[in-house]
C-alpha cells in the first residue's frame, strides 16, 4: 500500500555575532572552558534586563530577504515558558506571534519549497552527562539563534537533505553563520507524516539530526516505520523522537507539545520593533550574489558543466580565484583553466591569477605540456611561468623535423609494434607514442607525435 510522505523542517542556526543576543558576553559557544562567557543577564539573575542585539536582528532580516521573505513592519519578542536545566531563566525569549520574516521560499532542483517564517530567539545552555551526574555549561546560553520553519512542502528524504545543504550554502554566502553542523551551529529537526489522501497524517518530529546524512537517513527510517504501522492497522502517535546515528533508528522521547503548552506571552522586558521600508532596503542592498544566481552565471559566462560549477559554488574561494583567472583569458580557455584548477593542487600554491592565466595560454599554445605545467606549479610564485619553463628546460618540443627524426629511430628499434599496427592493433600506436615521449623526456608535443607517427606508419 502506497503512502505519501509530507515533510517540514525546522532548522536552528547560531548567528555569527560578536556578543550574545541580549547581553555583551562573547558569542563563543565552542569555548572549551565551561561557564566563562556568562553574566547575570544570560544567567537570568533577578533584577537584570535584556538588551536586543541589533546585529543579530539585521542578520535575521538579511537571511529572510535572501530567502524571498516578506519583512513585516512590526515585530516583537515573546516568552516561551518551560523548565529544563539548561534554561537558566526558566523561560526562553523567542518569537511566536510577530516573527521578523514571513512567507518566503528556497528553490531546490527548480521547485519552490515554501518557508513559513524565520524568527530569532536565544539558545540554551549545554548539558554534559557524566556517570553519576549532569553538568551544565552556560557558554552557549543566550547565543543568537535563528529558527527557520518550512511549510510541509518537502516530499522525500533526499529533497530534505538538499534543502538543508542549499540553506547552509546561502547562510555561508551571506556571512551570517558558519552553519557547521558538527559544531552545532546548524541543527535540523524534521516533521513527518504519511497519508493516502490529501488529508495530512499524524505528525512526528525527529530531533538530533546533526548531519546531512542523518537528515536523509532519519527521515527515510521514519517513513518506513510509520508505513509499517499503518499497514498493520495501527495508529501513529504524535510524538517527539530522537535519532540514534549508530543504529540508524528513531526512538520515542516524549509526546509532542503544542504551542499552548508553553504559555507564550509578549516579552515585557523588551519593546516591540518596527522597520521602515528604507531600513529594509538598506539591508537588501547588502545582499551579494547568492548560490543559485552564481550557478546560472557560471554556466552562461564560462560554459562549464554542472559538476565543475558545483565545485566552484561549494568552494566559494576557489570559485572566486577561478573568476580572476578567467578574467585574464579568452573565453575559449575558461574550460581549460577550470579543469586544471579542479584536477590539480593549484589552489594550494601561492600563484597569482595573472601567472596562472599565462600558464594556461602556454599550455593551449603547446609551449608546455599539461604534465610539465603541473610539475612547475609549486615554483610559480615570484617568477612568471615563462621564466620557470626556460630555467627548468621543460618547454614542449614542437619542431616537426626534430620529432620526425626521433620517430624514425623509435620505429627502427620496434619492428614488432610496427607489424602489430599494420595488422590493425591500435594499441601499438600508443606504445610507439610512449616510446617517443620517453626519448624526448616528455617534452615532445603528443598531438604532433600522433600526427607525424601515423603519417609515417601508413607509408610503410
Amino acid at each position: 500500500m502506497h503512502y505519501t510522505p509530507t515533510i517540514g523542517l525546522e532548522i536552528h542556526i547560531e548567528l555569527k555575532t560578536k556578543s550574545k543576543m541580549f547581553c555583551s558576553c562573547l558569542n563563543d559557544a565552542n569555548e572549551k572552558v565551561p561557564n566563562v562567557n556568562i553574566c547575570p543577564i544570560c544567567l537570568g539573575h533577578p533584577g537584570t534586563l535584556p538588551v536586543i542585539n541589533e546585529e543579530a536582528v539585521r542578520k535575521t532580516i538579511k537571511t529572510g530577504l535572501a530567502l524571498n521573505c516578506t519583512i513585516p513592519e512590526r515585530s516583537q519578542f515573546d516568552r516561551k515558558n518551560y523548565f529544563y536545566p539548561d534554561l537558566p531563566k526558566g523561560y526562553q525569549i523567542s518569537q511566536l506571534y510577530f516573527p521578523f520574516c514571513k512567507t518566503g521560499f528556497l528553490k531546490i532542483n527548480g521547485r519552490k519549497i515554501k518557508i513559513r517564517e524565520v524568527h530569532l530567539e536565544e539558545d540554551t545552555g549545554k548539558l554534559i552527562h557524566e556517570k553519576d551526574c549532569s553538568l551544565v555549561d552556560f557558554n552557549r546560553a543566550g547565543v543568537p539563534l535563528m529558527e527557520l520553519a518550512t511549510e510541509p512542502d518537502i516530499t522525500s528524504a533526499k529533497e530534505a537533505r538538499a534543502f538543508a545543504q542549499e540553506l547552509q550554502l546561502v547562510l555561508r554566502y551571506l556571512g551570517v553563520s558558519g552553519a557547521n553542523m558538527e559544531k552545532g551551529q546548524m541543527r535540523v529537526e524534521a516533521n513527518i507524516s504519511l497519508s493516502k489522501t490529501a488529508k495530512l497524517g499524524t505528525k512526528v518530529e525527529i530531533k538530533n539530526l546533526n548531519s546531512f546524512r542523518s537528515v536523509e537517513k532519519g527521515i527515510e527510517y521514519e517513513i518506513e516505520r510509520q508505513a509499517e504501522l499503518l499497514q498493520a492497522g495501527k495508529k501513529v502517535v504524535q510524538e517527539t523522537r530522537g535519532w540514534q546515528d549508530i543504529k540508524e533508528i528513531t526512538f520515542s522521547q516524549r509526546e509532542k507539545e503544542e504551542s499552548h503548552d508553553y504559555r507564550y506571552f509578549s516579552e515585557p522586558d523588551l519593546p516591540p520593533l518596527s522597520f521602515a521600508k528604507k531600513e529594509v532596503k538598506a539591508i537588501q542592498l547588502e545582499l551579494l550574489e547568492l548560490p543559485q544566481i552564481r550557478r546560472e552565471r557560471f554556466k552562461k559566462e564560462y560554459g562549464l558543466g554542472e559538476k565543475e560549477i558545483e565545485i566552484f559554488i561549494q568552494q566559494k574561494d576557489l570559485g572566486e580565484y577561478f573568476e580572476k583567472v578567467a578574467g585574464n583569458l579568452p573565453s575559449n580557455l575558461a574550460k581549460l583553466a577550470s579543469d586544471f584548477l579542479i584536477n590539480t593542487e593549484a589552489k594550494n600554491y601561492r600563484i597569482s591569477p595573472a601567472h596562472f592565466s599565462q600558464l594556461m595560454v602556454l599550455v593551449k599554445e603547446g609551449k608546455i605540456s599539461t604534465s610539465a605545467a603541473k610539475t612547475i606549479l609549486p615554483e610559480i610564485v615570484d617568477k612568471s611561468p615563462s621564466q620557470i619553463i626556460k630555467k627548468k628546460g621543460v618547454g614542449q618540443v614542437n619542431d616537426q623535423a626534430e620529432i620526425t627524426k626521433i620517430i624514425k629511430e623509435v620505429i627502427s628499434k620496434n619492428s614488432k609494434p610496427l607489424e602489430d599496427y599494420k595488422k590493425g592493433k591500435k594499441a601499438a600506436l600508443q606504445f610507439l607514442i610512449g616510446q617517443v615521449m620517453v626519448q624526448t623526456k616528455g617534452k615532445a608535443n603528443p598531438v604532433i607525435i600522433n600526427k607525424l607517427l601515423t603519417k609515417l606508419l601508413d607509408k610503410k
